[in-house]
């Protein structure tokens, strides 16, 4: 079965995003867990762009049939859809895809959706833009900032990072905690409400990296002097340092990018 679209021009241009049994028979259960499920399913082909900008979704009844879910499931996905800025519905008019720009791309759920295949090279571009401008500017301020529970929080997370290694979820989760501890450091209330992205978007692009072989180096290294800057209250130290870090892991998900295309140059830069 198909998820029915319209573009501008074609009504009914065929199906985006073959499902032939529905959503995944593990997807099935409760409520709650059948809406994220739909949603992962269609946020997935729209920030892939397997359903493009423009295009309207045909209707209720169509597509949730097509995925084998109830209309209300359907429907509360969609209402998350449009939490996040992807689509818009209207009376008459039905649902339709945002422009790009409307979308929340620091969104942790969107960062998921398009990690989750090949993601858009501007996007993850974009991605290490906005932490290279943001991160070392805000570890300067933790140096300047920190307090002695900042630092354990920090030191504690670095720990089960060497504990777990970053190819493990434990670890993953200790290197958020790290990043997430370093904009706490900073005392500022603003900065801090990027913590869920920033770390979605260190989560995603550390699993991404792996998805064929394993990191190809030890990033624990880089997080420690970040950190013994910090510690130290060196501001230009922890600026720096945290720039190379950015910069390293740019490096290697640029190598991981052109890992797929055999050997073809990534348009990464």
């Amino acid at each position: 079965m198909t998820i029915s679209t319209q573009d501008n021009s074609t009504a009914g241009n065929g199906g985006l995003g073959e499902t032939p049994t529905g959503l995944p028979r593990s997807a099935k259960g409760s409520g709650r867990r059948l809406r994220g499920a739909v949603a992962h399913y269609l946020g997935s082909a729209i920030v892939s762009g397997r359903i493009a900008p423009g295009e309207r979704l045909t209707g209720e009844i169509e597509n949730a049939e097509a995925l084998d879910v109830s209309r209300s499931a359907y429907r509360e996905a969609i209402q998350v859809l449009t939490a996040k800025g992807l689509v818009e519905s209207r009376p008459k008019a039905g649902t339709r895809v945002l422009p790009r720009s409307h979308w929340n791309l620091l969104d942790p759920m969107v960062l998921a959706w398009a990690f989750g295949g090949e993601p858009d090279v501007n996007y993850v571009r974009d991605l290490f833009e906005l932490r290279a401008i943001v991160e070392p500017e805000a570890a300067r301020l933790a140096a300047k900032r920190r307090d002695r529970n900042d630092v354990a929080a920090m030191k504690d997370a670095l720990t089960r990072m060497r504990r777990f290694t970053l190819a493990t979820e434990q670890g993953r989760e200790a290197d958020r905690d790290f990043h997430s501890a370093l904009l706490a450091c900073t005392g500022n209330a603003v900065l801090m409400t990027l913590s869920a992205s920033i770390g979605a978007a260190v989560n995603w692009t550390t699993q991404f990296k792996q998805r064929s072989v394993g990191l190809p180096r030890d990033p624990v290294p880089d997080h420690m002097r970040v950190y013994d800057a910090i510690a130290a209250g060196d501001a230009d130290a922890a600026a720096e340092a945290m720039q190379v870090l950015v910069q390293l892991a740019l490096d290697d998900t640029r190598a991981a990018m052109q890992r797929p295309a055999e050997g073809e140059p990534s348009d990464l830069t």
